[in-house]
Formats: structure tokens, C-alpha cells, sequence
């Protein structure tokens, strides 16, 4: 059976209670010494050699990090990195239109969402570190000859972990049936829009995809998702088991939720404003409803009064949400096109930094 003996209310319900630890105990450390925040954001390598004022459990932190993985040399790694260069379009497109809709729709979660203000009042910005985010993870040498994704990989667990902090120490209303902020169901939740999600969208996109090619992308972010700190023994290996695990997490958390309401509504709202063609406003519920489907789209009450245009349905990979052209072939043109779109539509230069509490 593989992971599927896993895959239950028994033990995702352990799971929902479950952080990391790794983690949470360097940013209780790093929160007593905010400046060192500063000189972690200033690096794009995690240094071989660790300062020497950097308490225990920062060090333990990083060193992790430093650490060979279990994958060294996998044929998978380059596979995926290919890959993404031949669908990045599509993909940086897919993860406005459905990755990140798709997560509004799981009440418990999106409870964490809207609490970050940057998401919902500057929505953009938050779509833009995804994506960027995504581009690192598949930048070439990823995992072997490049480090850099390593430090960014790093930056966004303890992100994560100050959220957790954040949440747990502010939060008022925060109800103890949601789980854990940013538990490891949550987790495994999220990596499964970078990785199953994709390959259905490229699929529903008219493009075919292998089961190959599926579970290629499902070990690249089983990879990526043991240096976020998620649990690995309950990571999907095949097609069938990430199946049944988007299917019992659907099950148990898909419900409509006053978050996930404004999450799409700030989402929806940048869209229109801010960066896409006139000619796709009219249509802009239709694409995701198309993505997302007839149960999820209910559940955000996708309000589709139009018909796609078969136009649109065969273009979608055109119509990045960051003006992406399809007709990049190299990595290194399609980050500095994204780069430079981004900066232009946000009035920002956008980057992937730990964030500098108030003293």
C-alpha cells in the first residue's frame, strides 16, 4: 500500500497539531536578537562557517541546511529543472489562476492568510514572492552545484515560523479547532499546489504530461518540501498516493470561510486593477472557475456569468499574471523578465526577506 496506510483522519488530525521545531526554536532565538535578522537577509549563501554570536539554535538552524540531502545527484533534480524552462510560462500563469485561489478555499488555512496583512492589502506583492519563490526552486544547479536556493529555502521556513510566533502570541481570536498555524498538514497542503496542481493545470490547459513527468515534479518538491520542514514520510511518492492525499485533505477542510472570502476578493480586486489585459477582465471568474472546478469555485461562490472563449482556454499560458512571454527559453531571460514586469506593475523591487519586527 506505500504511504496510502497513511493517508487518514487519525493521522492527519496528529498532523494538524504538529509544527517545527527545527525551526520555531531558532526564531525564539533570533526574535531575542532582531539584528541579526538583517545580516541573514543581507547573504544569498548560507556561509560554511556560521558566526560565532549566533546562538545554538540559529546555528542548529543553519546548519541543517549545509548538510548533504538524501537525493544527491537524483536524475530528478535536472529532469524538473528542464522542465520548468519548458513550460515556465504556464506555470508562473497557473500559480495565479489556481495554486493560490485553490488555498483560499480550505477554511482552517486561510484563517492564517488573512491574517498577514501583506496578503490581503497588497495581494500582488504576495503572488510575486510566490512566484519568485518558484523560480528559485527551479533555478539550474538547484541542490547540487548553485546554494542559493538553499538560503532562500531557509528564509521561507523561518518565515513561516515567525508567523507561527506571531499568531500564537497576538492572535486573540484564534481558534485552538483550527490546528496548529502552519501545521504540517498545512504544509503537505501547500506543497501540493507547487507540484499536483501544477500537473493537472498543464493538463487542463491542453497540454499533455506524462505520469512520468508527474511524479518527476512530485520528488523535485518532495525535495523542497524536506528543507521547509515538512514531515517526508507522508510526502506523495506516486501519482496515486498524492491523489488520495488531495483527496482526504479536500475532504476534511474544503468549506467556505469569511477568509477565504477576502482573500479572493483582494486577489480578484488586484487583477482587475493592476496587470491584466483589459480583454481578460470580463472572463477573469471564468478562468478560475475553469482551473479550480465546480466544487471549489461553489465553495469561493465564483461568480462565472460569461463562457470562456476557446481563445482563452488554448492562450492561457500567454496571459501570466506578470506579462511572463511564452517565447523564453532559458532560465536566466525568463528570471530577469520577471524581475523587471514585477517591479514595473508593484512600484517595487521584490525579494524573498525575513521580516524586520517593530521594536
Amino acid at each position: 500500500m506505500g504511504k496510502l496506510d497513511l493517508y487518514t483522519d487519525k493521522h492527519l488530525n496528529q498532523l494538524r497539531h504538529l509544527e517545527d521545531g527545527l525551526a520555531d526554536k531558532a526564531v525564539c532565538s533570533l526574535l531575542l536578537e532582531k539584528e541579526l535578522l538583517s545580516g541573514i537577509n543581507s547573504w544569498q549563501e548560507i556561509p560554511d562557517s556560521l558566526p560565532d554570536i549566533f546562538p545554538p539554535a540559529v546555528k542548529n538552524y543553519f546548519e541543517f541546511f549545509l548538510k548533504d540531502h538524501p537525493h544527491k545527484e537524483a536524475p530528478f533534480i535536472r529532469e524538473a529543472q528542464f522542465f520548468f524552462e519548458k513550460y515556465s510560462s504556464m506555470i508562473l500563469s497557473l500559480l495565479g489562476f489556481y495554486s493560490l485561489p485553490y488555498t483560499y478555499a480550505f477554511g482552517d488555512g486561510a484563517e492564517v492568510l488573512v491574517r498577514s496583512r501583506k496578503i490581503v492589502e497588497n495581494p500582488g506583492e504576495r503572488l510575486a514572492e510566490t512566484a519568485l519563490f518558484v523560480l528559485e526552486c527551479y533555478r539550474p544547479g538547484a541542490f547540487e552545484s548553485d546554494k542559493r536556493v538553499l538560503m532562500v529555502l531557509a528564509k521561507v521556513r523561518l518565515i513561516h515560523a515567525m508567523s507561527r510566533h506571531f499568531i500564537k502570541k497576538h492572535a486573540v481570536d484564534w481558534d485552538q479547532s483550527w490546528g496548529r498555524p502552519i501545521n504540517q498538514e498545512d504544509l503537505l497542503s501547500t506543497n501540493l499546489t507547487f507540484s499536483l496542481l501544477i500537473s493537472r493545470g498543464i493538463q487542463k490547459s491542453n497540454h499533455s504530461i506524462s505520469s512520468k513527468e508527474r511524479e518527476m515534479l512530485l520528488a523535485y518538491w518532495g525535495l523542497v518540501g524536506y528543507y521547509l520542514g515538512i514531515d517526508t514520510k507522508f510526502w506523495p511518492a506516486s501519482n496515486k498516493e498524492a491523489f488520495e492525499l488531495e483527496k482526504i485533505i479536500r475532504k476534511r477542510h474544503l468549506k467556505k470561510s469569511i477568509a477565504g472570502k477576502v482573500l479572493l476578493h483582494s486577489l480578484l480586486n488586484f487583477y482587475r486593477k493592476n496587470l491584466f489585459r483589459p480583454e481578460l477582465s470580463p472572463f477573469l471568474e471564468n478562468i478560475l472557475q475553469y482551473y479550480l472546478g465546480e466544487e471549489i469555485s461553489r465553495i469561493l461562490e465564483l461568480n462565472a456569468s460569461q463562457k470562456l472563449p476557446e481563445f482563452f482556454l488554448k492562450n492561457l499560458n500567454k496571459f501570466s499574471p506578470f506579462s511572463q512571454s511564452a517565447g523564453n527559453s532559458t532560465f536566466h531571460s525568463i528570471y530577469k523578465e520577471f524581475l523587471t514586469n514585477t517591479q514595473k506593475a508593484l512600484g517595487v523591487e521584490v525579494g524573498i526577506n525575513l521580516p524586520m519586527p517593530r521594536k
